[in-house]
Formats: C-alpha cells, sequence, structure tokens
C-alpha cells in the first residue's frame, strides 16, 4: 500500500496476499503512523468497531482537520483491514516497527542508574578491578555498568548471557571483554536489545524458551523491580505467557514469539495519547524561560507575578510587621521622653520597644493553632478569600521566629547596654533611678535574684527547649542520639515540650507585673495582650476534652495492610459532619492518655463510618499498631484481630477530636481536579474521590433528591469535568490500601469524569529490560482477566514517576479557559516543583492552577 499524499517516496507495506474465502475469516486492524518519510506500525487490533468508536473516529478527524488552521502538520493515520494469518511474515524492517515505540529501545541501563558512556565505565572497572589483576568479577559486573545493588541478579544473568554468546566460562573478563559486552548492551538496534534479552532467559542456549526459564526471568524482574506478590505468583505468570504464545503446546516459545509479545506491550504513559504533537509543542516552546534583556522591566514582570500569586500572604505579612513596627517606635518613643533615658540612654529604649513586640507576638502565636476556629471561619465566613487559613502552621513558626528575635534584643539591650550603665553611674545621676532600682546595684546579682530576673531566665531556658526539639531534625528523628537522649528526639519530645508553654504563659505575666521601670497597673499591658488569646485557646482545648468524650466510637473493623499501614474504621458519632479532605484528632489511652496525633479521614462524608489510615513510622503509630494486634508466640506483634467484631469491649477505647479544615477541603470551587498523592499522602485524595462517586451513585438514581445549587452549598455534587487522580507510591502493596475504591471506579466505567494514574516508583522505567517482561505480563494479564499485576486492581499501573509537566501540559490543552484546583498532599520534596509549575502554567497559558499543598 503507497501512501497517496507522499509523491515522494515509493517505498509499500509488503504482506502476503489475501484472498477471501469466507464471512468466518478474522480481521485485525493495522494503524499505519506515516509521517514523512518514515512510517510506523502504531497499533494492531480487532477490525470490529462498535458504533462509538466510529462515532469517535470520525469526531477525531473532525478535530484534526480544525486544528489545520493552526498551520500544524496533520499526522496521517491510516487503517487497512486486513485478513489475519496463522504465520505472520516474519520480515520485518525493524526501524518501522511498534517495538521501538512500545519499549523506547528496551534498554538494559536506565538514566536512574546513572546511565553513561564508556568513559564512565572504563573508569569503574579501573577502580574495581585495582587488586584483582585487572580483571572483573562477575559479582562486580552490575555496579560497574551502573546498574543499581537491587538489581545485581539480573545483572548476573545478563552476565551469563554475554558470556555464553561469546564461550567466555570463567567469572572473570579483561577490560576489552567488558568493552565487548557494553557494545552490545549499549547497541541501539532493537534487534541486537532483544536478542539479549533472549539470550538472558535461554540458559541453556538451545534457542527456545521453556516455562521453567519464563518463570525465573519472571522472579529476577519482579525482583529487581521489587514486586514481591509477582514473584510469589511467577509460575502462575509463566504458564500464562506460554498460554499466550505456545499455542501449539510445544513446551517452548521461540524469539519470534517473545517479540510478538513485546509488540502487544502498551506504552506506558501519562495517558497523553490523542495529544496533537504541534499544539504541543507550540505550548512546550511558549513556557520556555526567555531572559528580559531590560533589568527594570524584569524586575516589574517578577514583581507582578509575585504578587499576583501571593497577595493573600504579602498582605497579612505587611499588617503583621507595620503592627510590630508601630508598636516598636511607640515604646521607644514613650522611654525616650522619660528620666530613665538620662541615665540608661537609647538601651532602655530598645529593650523595651523589643518587648512589647514580644508581648504581640505571643499573643499572635496561639491564634494559627486554635483550630476549630480556623475550620469554622474557612467554612462559614468569607474571609478564606482573603485570609490565607492553610498556611496558619507556616505563620505560627514565624511569629515564633519573631518571638526568638524580639527575646534576643531585649536580653542583649539589658545585659549589655542599659544594666551597665546603671552599675557604672555616678551617685548623683542614678538619683532618679533609685525609687524604681533601690539602692545602686553594685553587680549583676541584684537584677538576677529578683523576680524580673528568675522569670525571664526560666523563661529563655524554657523557649530554647521547645524551640529546639520543635525544628525539624529533632522532631522528625533526624538526628540519632545515643540512650537515653534519643528520647529528646521524635514528636513524642515535640509535643511534651511545647506544653512547656502553660509554664512560660504564667511566668511571662509574672515578668509582665514586677516591672522596674513600670508602677501603675493599667500600664502593666502584657496581660492586656494575651487575656484574650489565651480564653480562646483555652476554651479551644476544653472544647476538644469535652467534645471528644461526648462522641464515644466504637471500633467496627482493624486491618493491617503491606508498608505498615494500619486501618482503623469507626462508628461516625451524631453530628459529626465533615467534607472530605479533612482531618481529624486521635486519641487512644492505651498507648498515652494525653497524646492526640491527627490523621486525614479517609470515608467519605455519605459513609455510614469513620476511617483512617495510619502509617506506623513513628514511637506513637507503632505502639498504636501493637495494641490493635494480637500478640504472636515471640511476645511481638503478630496478625491484627478480625475483622467486624460485634463486642467492642475487646477494642482498645479510641477517642476522635474533629473534624478540622485542610486545604483539600476546597475541592469543589473547581470543575477540574489534579488530584496527587504520595504515599500514604494519598488519604485526603482518596476521600475526595468516594466523595464524587457517592454522589455520581446519587444521581443516577435519584436526580430530583436534591438540588445542584443545594449540592454545592453542602460540599457535595457531581459538577466535575474532570478528576485527574495521580498516586505515586514505592511498594506494591500500597494499592492494597484503596483496592476496594479502584475495582468498584473501573466497575462504574468513571473515566469520562475521574481518571485514575497509578505510579510505582520501584518499577523501571518504560523501556527497560528490567521492566519489559512486567509491562508484557501485565498487558496479557488484563486484556486476559481485567486485572493489574501489580496493583491487584482493574486499574492499570504506570511505570517510575510522571512526568509532571507533561501532566500539566496535557490539562492545559485539554482545559482552556479554565480553572484547574491542584492539591497535594504528601513528603514536602515535591511541593516546589508541583507549586512552580502551577505558576509557570498559569502565567503562560491560558489555564489557571491554583495550588494548595498539605505536607506532613
Amino acid at each position: 500500500m503507497q501512501n497517496p499524499e507522499d509523491h515522494h517516496s515509493d517505498r509499500e507495506i509488503i504482506s502476503p496476499s489475501y484472498t477471501t474465502k469466507s464471512n468466518d475469516d478474522k480481521y485485525v486492524e493495522v494503524t499505519l503512523d506515516i509521517r514523512d518519510d518514515t512510517v510506523a506500525v502504531h497499533g494492531v487490533k480487532n477490525a470490529t468497531k462498535t458504533k462509538a468508536e466510529e462515532a469517535e473516529i470520525d469526531a477525531l478527524g473532525k478535530n484534526l482537520q480544525k486544528k489545520r488552521s493552526f498551520g500544524a502538520t496533520i499526522v496521517r493515520n491510516l487503517s487497512k483491514t486486513l485478513r489475519s494469518q496463522p504465520h505472520p511474515p516474519r520480515t520485518i524492517d525493524r526501524s518501522s516497527t511498534a517495538a521501538q515505540n512500545a519499549l523506547k529501545g528496551f534498554k538494559f541501563i536506565s538514566r536512574t542508574d546513572g546511565g553513561s558512556g564508556w568513559d564512565t565505565v572504563q573508569q569503574r572497572f579501573d577502580e574495581l578491578t585495582a587488586n584483582s589483576d585487572s580483571l572483573l568479577p562477575k559479582a562486580k559486573f552490575g555496579e560497574c555498568i551502573g546498574m543499581n545493588k537491587e538489581s545485581e541478579g539480573f545483572a548476573l544473568e545478563l552476565f551469563d548471557a554475554l558470556a555464553r554468546r561469546r564461550n567466555i566460562t570463567s567469572g572473570c573478563i579483561s577490560k576489552e571483554q567488558l568493552k565487548e559486552f557494553w557494545e552490545q548492551i549499549a547497541n541501539q538496534s532493537f534487534d541486537s536489545r532483544l536478542q539479549t534479552f533472549f539470550d538472558m532467559v535461554d540458559k541453556d542456549a538451545d534457542g527456545r524458551l521453556t516455562e521453567e526459564e519464563v518463570r525465573e526471568i519472571i522472579c529476577l524482574s519482579a525482583s529487581a523491580n521489587k514486586l514481591s506478590n509477582i514473584q510469589k505468583q511467577a509460575a502462575e505468570y509463566a504458564a500464562l505467557i506460554m498460554e499466550e504464545l505456545d499455542r501449539e503446546h510445544k513446551g517452548y516459545i521461540m524469539l519470534e514469539n517473545l517479540e510478538m509479545l513485546l509488540l502487544q506491550a502498551p506504552i506506558q504513559s501519562d495517558g497523553g495519547k490523542g495529544l496533537n504533537r504541534n499544539l504541543s509543542h507550540m505550548l512546550s516552546m511558549k513556557l520556555k524561560p526567555t531572559l528580559e534583556t531590560n533589568p527594570i522591566k524584569r524586575w516589574y514582570n517578577n514583581l507582578t507575578y509575585f504578587l499576583l500569586d501571593n497577595w493573600r500572604r504579602v498582605w497579612v505579612l505587611l499588617l503583621w510587621i507595620s503592627v510590630m513596627a508601630g508598636l516598636f517606635v511607640y515604646k521607644y518613643v514613650q522611654y525616650r521622653n522619660k528620666a530613665a533615658f538620662d541615665v540608661m540612654g537609647h538601651c532602655v529604649c530598645v529593650a523595651k520597644g523589643a518587648a512589647e513586640v514580644l508581648k504581640l507576638n505571643m499573643a499572635l502565636i496561639l491564634l494559627p493553632v486554635c483550630r476549630n476556629t480556623i475550620t469554622w471561619l474557612r467554612n462559614k465566613t468569607k474571609l478564606g478569600g482573603a485570609v490565607p487559613f492553610d498556611d496558619n502552621i507556616n505563620f505560627h513558626k514565624m511569629v515564633a521566629g519573631a518571638i526568638g528575635l524580639a527575646v534576643g534584643i531585649h536580653i542583649l539591650a539589658h545585659m549589655t547596654c542599659d544594666f551597665p550603665r546603671l552599675l557604672n553611674a555616678s551617685p548623683e545621676k542614678y538619683k532618679p533611678m533609685k525609687p524604681y532600682f533601690g539602692d545602686q546595684p553594685r553587680n549583676y546579682w541584684h537584677f538576677v535574684k529578683g523576680v524580673e530576673g528568675v522569670s525571664g531566665i526560666i523563661m529563655v531556658v524554657l523557649m530554647s527547649i521547645a524551640f529546639t526539639l520543635a525544628s525539624q531534625r529533632f522532631r522528625r528523628n533526624k538526628i540519632r542520639l545515643p540512650r537515653p537522649l534519643n528520647k529528646l528526639t521524635g514528636f513524642n519530645a515535640f509535643w511534651y515540650s511545647h506544653h512547656l508553654f502553660v509554664i512560660v504563659y504564667s511566668l511571662l505575666i509574672v515578668h509582665g507585673i514586677e516591672l522596674y521601670l513600670t508602677k501603675e497597673w493599667y500600664k502593666k499591658t502584657t496581660w492586656m495582650y494575651l487575656a484574650i488569646p489565651i480564653i480562646l485557646y483555652s476554651g479551644e482545648r476544653l472544647l476538644r476534652a469535652f467534645r471528644s468524650s461526648v462522641k464515644d466510637v466504637k471500633i467496627l473493623k482493624v486491618a493491617m495492610y503491606p508498608g505498615n499501614v494500619l486501618t482503623l474504621q469507626m462508628s461516625k458519632p451524631q453530628g459529626f459532619n465533615y467534607k472530605s479532605g479533612q482531618y481529624m484528632f486521635v486519641n487512644c489511652a492505651a498507648v498515652s492518655p494525653f497524646e492526640w496525633h491527627p490523621f486525614s479521614i479517609t470515608s467519605a462524608p455519605g459513609d455510614e463510618y469513620l476511617s483512617v489510615h495510619i502509617r506506623t513510622v513513628g514511637d506513637w503509630t507503632t505502639k498504636l499498631r501493637d495494641v490493635f494486634s494480637e500478640p504472636s508466640q515471640t511476645g511481638r506483634s503478630g496478625l491484627v484481630k478480625a475483622a467486624y467484631m460485634q463486642d467492642n469491649t475487646n477494642y482498645p477505647k479510641v477517642l476522635i477530636d474533629g473534624p478540622y479544615g485542610a486545604p483539600a477541603q476546597e475541592y469543589n470551587e473547581y470543575e477540574v481536579l489534579l488530584l496527587v498523592g504520595l504515599g500514604i499522602g494519598a488519604t485526603p485524595m482518596i476521600s475526595i474521590v468516594k466523595d464524587i462517586v457517592n454522589n455520581m451513585k446519587e444521581e443516577e438514581y435519584d436526580h430530583d433528591l436534591e438540588s445542584t445549587e443545594q449540592k454545592k452549598k453542602s460540599g457535595s455534587g457531581s459538577n466535575f469535568k474532570r478528576v485527574y487522580f495521580y498516586w505515586v507510591t514505592r511498594e506494591q502493596g500500597s494499592f492494597d490500601w484503596f483496592k476496594g475504591l479502584m475495582n468498584e471506579l473501573a466497575e462504574m466505567d468513571c473515566a469520562e469524569i475521574i481518571e485514575m494514574h497509578n505510579y510505582c516508583t520501584s518499577v523501571y522505567e518504560e523501556g527497560d529490560a528490567r521492566s519489559a517482561l512486567i509491562a508484557m505480563l501485565q498487558s496479557i494479564n488484563h486484556a486476559k482477566n481485567g486485572v493489574d499485576i501489580v496493583s491487584g486492581t482493574r486499574v492499570k499501573t504506570h511505570f517510575a514517576r510522571p512526568n509532571w509537566r507533561d501532566v500539566y501540559k496535557r490539562i492545559a490543552l485539554n482545559h482552556t479557559d479554565a480553572r484547574v484546583g491542584v492539591f497535594y498532599c504528601g513528603a514536602p520534596a515535591l511541593t516546589k516543583q508541583l507549586g512552580q509549575l502551577a505558576l509557570d502554567f498559569s502565567h503562560k497559558t491560558s489555564t489557571k492552577f491554583d495550588f494548595h499543598k498539605e505536607n506532613f
């Protein structure tokens, strides 16, 4: 068949002659991708089309024709219905097969391994063979070519395959032999790489692959990709491959059978098939950073973008800084006009100005942690549009920094400036100070021994302890201390040390009353600053204690999942109304009667129960897992108690407090959502997806229950055009956490609204030889049984990490002139990248991305 639009090419795609014999003949559809002077087989599938598919193809053709006005080069997809043959042609031009697209080269070294050129490999060889007579042992081959430790078994099999091809029987190779090995590994020819992979499987070099050989390479691939479940079922999957390829039951398969299997493996992508390449390229060019030559204009543009993105933070910070500056100046001027200034000079003005700033911030620091108040303001008022409630903890930390700075200035001004002036003043000059300080002091002990000095020193010590243990390195156990000092790290130390604030505030009030230079009670303003915040915070704590004691919950189900994740499913107390994305505090007296820990709610508002998924990574969560587990014979934590026990007296008592507002609860303000969960960070996103699914069910069965406007007000309803959910995890077992939901989504066929994208980062990237067999198995098993072999669900799993830029690009192309809500929950590492991409695409495309993050 010749391309009718290409007058410069006379190349034909040759196939055996076909003759129609009966209507029972089977047909397949071959899709050719013709671009310039290249032809590639894009896909092979059954030719029988449904009416819906034909309509979709017609619509796609019309859309492509419309895009000609952009000057785009139209990709011409030609399909011809061909009768399938029992023996397909074996001679195929490798440059035009689908294999190169599907496997992207079938690499043995990936960029995650630091795959590099021969010079680097040669350097590693010299380092590894410095003490072995320039011979590289087999055990160090993987390290030499750049494979990581997890791929050690795979590297050994690769070494054996390459050695068998060259009749090398020793366990060591020279540099010249290594270069031969490397040239074959790095060969860009698909045939060469396919043969290498075949040789790895074909251990007896007879040109045939038996079921046992296939099973062994499946085990190796699963081990290299940390897929323990596949490793356990290797025999079952080997039988599946033999069933698929050994149709004549010969007991073996050949190279061409393996190639056919590779050609069927799907491209692991972000779902970007069908994107117009030229539009995508134009968008990429637009997103390239351009350097403005005029520095003033560049500065102005950057400032404009910054203010547009951060105006809510900016006005709050400006107001805060302005109030602090105003108070400092006010106090400075006040003491500038007092008699003490003649003796103590500007030092006393600075000390009192810093003290006034300190009092303000000691009042403000309580407000960001009044969670009930913030949740009420977020849910019931319009302040959320002007006040960045999501940054409450960041503001809390900034205020803490300002407190530390004010304390430092206050102490330095007193100890190094005005106190020495009092000590060294002449008797006549000191005389006006006698009513305040008594007889002229002779040393510093005079200032330290009084109530002011003792209270000040104790406050500084307690603040230092709380500040230190609240730092990230201590709070996240990043500092390893010897016993018993190791108790000073971790969340428990942070939690208990923060409660020293009760003593600090008491001493601060005392310190503010026993002032040297102020005697009138109405001028002692410390208690005035603190009264309202302390009453508000105390009320919050009392409300939490009362509410948790009243809201009794019964444990309905307990389960322990892979990845050390404990799931608690409990009864929902009456009146416990929450939105998806919110969180609640959990207390278990059997672990600690005083500690409360926050966890995202994974159930949906419409569910009849509450559920949380708790990853056991710290002291408290580990103890919680143990008290909900049966002790084994060894005395260690064993199997989790049976689910749905009717007698709940056997479970430890659990108290809850909440719900509390979180960034993710604002999802219903957008018609297009991008939900990103990293590991256990998927929990609030799961609640959102559940809520959307529940509302889709409600609308399906009863469209008249409540109006769309009522649903919008209540925070529910399926008024979404598209929801993109990306769950990225490094452990295969993590998919068990929400297996039921993923299967439900697949069964409901929610693809028109909800797109699920699961990524397992332990699996090597697309095209890597170590994951090629996993991709084949995934394709076969999903086609035959409808189940993904990685996740164990009906939702197919992608490999490695998503290309986030492509994800944003795809959404920007699909939803022009739309506002997209981007919600991320997970480790801080990905926050900066996702936030920056949201800014870039918002500034340079018509799609606006609003980024919300929640870190743990």
